[in-house]
């Protein structure tokens, strides 16, 4: 939703009718994962996407039949799909998409409606949860969920009531799923089927060294949905000139920003200065909390004297088998350019579970489920 949030308010303001087709449901392999947006106007606008190509012509003739009549649905595309000649994924998937039109928003959420709530609550990075009814009994009604109240209804108070606790517990792990209900929200209901989207805050990435590679590293960190800062101690450095793509741009020294900065499994902890005045306390302070990856820049004989340095501040060595260093995957890097791909795909590869060779060369499923 993040991605097409723009275009749906333009679209909005415009008076334009406007379809929203989201990802509910993935079988075997699938390009895009559930929660993925593709809006359509009833003039041919498209932002999004719900398959990476694979299907998005017939989704967006979904979308505009479901503005002219009014009824959502939900559409299945892929190899078992009795159309899967003309619009099967190629990859050998199945995806269930929803489609509706978002002027049907309103009379579930009153006014503001959820969408303007929603809206309101991305845009402030306030963590919510989407919940959407997809069974013929209450299709399309919506409940959104944050940490301390809901809007909208399900169709009963006990619905509301179930739904917005385990909406509540996948927004704590920042998962999106599909639940099934009874009516009153008994937990062992069939139901009441709900489509529960996580929308949490984008996750940190701290890029320590105001240096060449880091204005590459915060272009790619933000492509890839990460809130990007960083931090050098030295001003002449550390401008927003520099590294115009970061969302922050901090003068500090490393460890003492890190030591009050959010952390959590989601952040990225980057140190390019390669300098071990700056590398040693950093790390040290990154290695005390729960950075999900953390990695640093330099030669393996840098990266030996950090150790050599850790070890001396007490570190053992389960604390510093979580560094990676030299950071990023082994593909030739030199430009900074390349060094932040390199970056990139390390992190990436590691929250995937995958060792990072050549899919060529590989066994799995090309696509991994995000949770």
């Amino acid at each position: 939703m993040n991605d097409i949030l723009d275009s749906l308010e333009q679209w909005r303001a415009a008076g334009r009718s406007i379809a929203l087709a989201t990802v509910v449901g993935v079988e075997q392999s699938a390009p895009r994962d559930p929660g993925a947006s593709l809006a359509v106007t009833e003039d041919g606008l498209v932002a999004g996407s719900v398959s990476g190509g694979c299907v998005e012509s017939a989704v967006v003739e979904e979308a505009q039949d479901a503005i002219a009549s009014g009824r959502p649905r939900v559409a299945s595309y892929g190899i078992s799909d009795a159309d899967a000649i003309s619009v099967g994924l190629t990859c050998g998937g199945t995806i269930a998409v929803f489609v509706e039109r978002l002027d049907d928003w309103a009379a579930a959420g009153g006014e503001p409606s959820v969408f303007d709530r929603l809206r309101d609550a991305l845009h402030a990075e306030t963590p919510v949860a989407l919940a959407t009814r997809l069974d013929p009994g209450g299709i399309g009604r919506k409940l959104l969920v944050g940490r301390d109240g809901a809007w909208g209804g399900l169709g009963s108070d006990g619905l509301d009531y179930g739904v917005a606790a385990e909406a509540r517990a996948l927004l704590a792990l920042g998962e999106t799923a599909t639940r099934s209900f009874g009516l009153d929200g008994e937990p062992t209901g069939v139901e009441a089927r709900i489509f529960i989207q996580s929308f949490a805050p984008k996750p940190n990435m701290y890029i320590f060294g105001a240096v060449d590679f880091s204005r590459a590293m915060a272009s790619i960190g933000k492509y890839l949905g990460y809130r990007v800062t960083v931090v050098d101690a030295r001003p002449v450095f550390a401008t927003k000139k520099r590294i115009p793509d970061a969302d922050e741009v901090v003068v500090a020294w490393p460890d003492e920003f890190l030591a009050t900065a959010p952390v959590d499994a989601s952040t990225a902890v980057i140190v390019l200065t390669h300098d071990v005045k700056f590398d040693i306390p950093v790390l040290r302070v990154a290695l005390a909390g729960d950075a999900g990856f953390i990695g640093a820049m330099g030669s393996r004989r840098t990266h030996d004297a950090r150790i050599r340095g850790l070890r001396e501040a007490g570190l053992d060595d389960a604390a510093l088998a979580r560094i990676s260093a030299p950071v990023g995957l082994d593909i030739g890097a030199r430009t900074p350019e390349e060094t932040a791909v390199s970056i990139a795909a390390e992190i990436v590869a590691l929250r995937s579970g995958r060792a990072g060779g050549r899919l060529v060369r590989g066994t799995l499923p090309i696509h991994v489920p995000r949770s």
